[in-house]
């Protein structure tokens, strides 16, 4: 527990898999798939398998299946990865996916659009899977008074890992000139190949040092497909106990809803309500991740001052200003200056929602893979959800902002949740203390 170098390895994982969720989820892919599928003859209209979208209802269409099929299949994963104590297994296997996904989508073109739309879902769910077996391994190498620390720096970790790669890959697309780039999809392409080899490269590290993890001799001889989905209804039985950890996890399950999918959308948000560019779009997401460090530690020392679940209420707070704001903005300007405090926001709720959990957590529980299955199969339903409504919202409206102004109203329920948290803590507060 608290050994410096395996925390390091531990935040080394957020450090190799942001640049996905930088490059690929919020800035160039978003950029680049946005303007290539946006034609004159078409405007912002695909065929895909037969069927006519509009071009970002699409894409978040199969972000959605890929986070659907991941919430199906973790629980029975994660119920292996106990039963035979190999989650680092699960680790790779799943790092590996992803990062050859983000290779592959440097053959995708708009003449390539199913390739494309298949590399991106299967590199999502190639991230997923990572985060829910390097999320398991906070209450192992973290003690309860730390995890707020730890997991402030593996955000952190992940932010600037993150910040380095789009820096280069911003060389290659702002100056293509320098490289001898004649072809206008190139430098994207390319971004999309690096981000896979930082993945695979830097992943190294934790597979390197963090354990494999431990069997439990309990279980080894339960069938593990059958298994899996019981382990949900086992582990939902002992959080049926623990009042603090279902309210947490019933506000947890609305607020996610808005914070994934605006960082999942808000690239392509920007790029369709002010034609920004993907310059401009991609400095706003690194003034974004800049400013995501600062908001990662700055929660985590404020919930040490006020509590958690008093802060993460404040926080989502400003989440709905953001979602109203974002209905409204017309100019640069405010974008910019929404971004800033999507920046501030965005890292601390992260941050500190996982620590949050991790705390609610009984010590003397085993199966803590089992425990953030469950976590992550909350959030993956939710940002289903979410990404659904956001794109049926769109493709029924034909205007974003009103999807924007809808996620408002899932931050609004997870407040009230939150807030009904610390109405009724007067009773509990022994079993709330780490967080209250």
């Amino acid at each position: 527990m608290n050994d410096k170098s395996t925390i390091r390895a531990w935040a080394m994982f957020d450090w190799s898999n942001s640049a996905y969720n930088l490059v690929i989820t919020s800035t160039i892919f978003p950029a680049y798939y946005t303007a290539i599928t946006t034609t004159t003859a078409t405007g912002d209209r695909v065929q895909f398998l037969g069927f006519e979208f509009i071009n970002t209802a699409l894409a978040n269409y199969s972000l959605a299946f890929a986070y659907l099929v991941m919430a199906l299949v973790l629980p029975v994963l994660s119920a292996i990865a106990d039963n035979k104590g190999n989650k680092r297994s699960f680790m790779k296997a799943f790092t590996y996916m992803g990062a050859v996904a983000c290779m592959g989508l440097f053959f995708f073109k708009l003449e390539t659009l199913a390739w494309g739309i298949f590399c991106s879902t299967l590199a999502a769910m190639g991230y997923i899977g990572g985060v829910l077996f390097n999320n398991s391994y906070l209450p192992e190498i973290a003690t309860t008074d730390e995890q707020d620390r730890v997991s402030a720096q593996g955000f952190a970790y992940g932010y600037i890992g993150s910040v380095i790669l789009q820096l280069i890959c911003f060389v290659f697309v702002l100056k293509p000139e320098w490289f001898g780039i004649t072809d206008a999809t190139f430098a994207p392409r390319l971004s999309f190949l690096l981000v896979g080899l930082w993945w695979l490269g830097f992943s190294q590290i934790p597979f390197r040092k963090l354990p494999k993890g431990k069997a439990n001799k309990k279980k080894r001889d339960v069938h593990v497909l059958k298994n899996g989905f019981r382990e949900l209804k086992v582990v939902w039985g002992k959080i049926s106990q623990l009042t603090g950890l279902k309210r947490f996890l019933a506000a947890y399950f609305f607020y996610a809803m808005g914070v994934q999918t605006t960082m999942l959308v808000a690239a392509a948000f920007g790029e369709k309500i002010l034609h920004l560019g993907t310059s401009k779009l991609i400095i706003t997401i690194l003034l974004i991740q800049l400013v995501a460090i600062l908001g990662a530690y700055l929660m985590s020392a404020l919930a040490k001052k006020m509590g958690n679940i008093q802060v993460l209420s404040v926080v989502v707070l400003l989440w709905i200003i953001v979602c109203i704001s974002a209905y409204a903005i017309r100019t640069e300007g405010q974008f910019y200056g929404l971004a800033a405090l999507v920046g501030l926001i965005m890292g601390g709720i992260q941050s500190l929602s996982r620590s949050t959990y991790s705390k609610l957590i009984p010590v003397k529980e085993e199966d803590t893979t089992a425990f953030f299955s469950f976590y992550d199969v909350t959030e993956k339903l939710a940002i289903v959800i979410g990404l659904f409504s956001f794109a049926f919202i769109e493709e029924l409206t034909k205007n974003i902002r009103y999807s924007a102004l809808c996620l408002a109203l899932f931050f609004v329920i997870g407040l009230f949740f939150l807030c009904r948290l610390l109405w009724q803590n007067n009773k509990e507060k022994d079993a709330l203390k780490n967080v209250v």
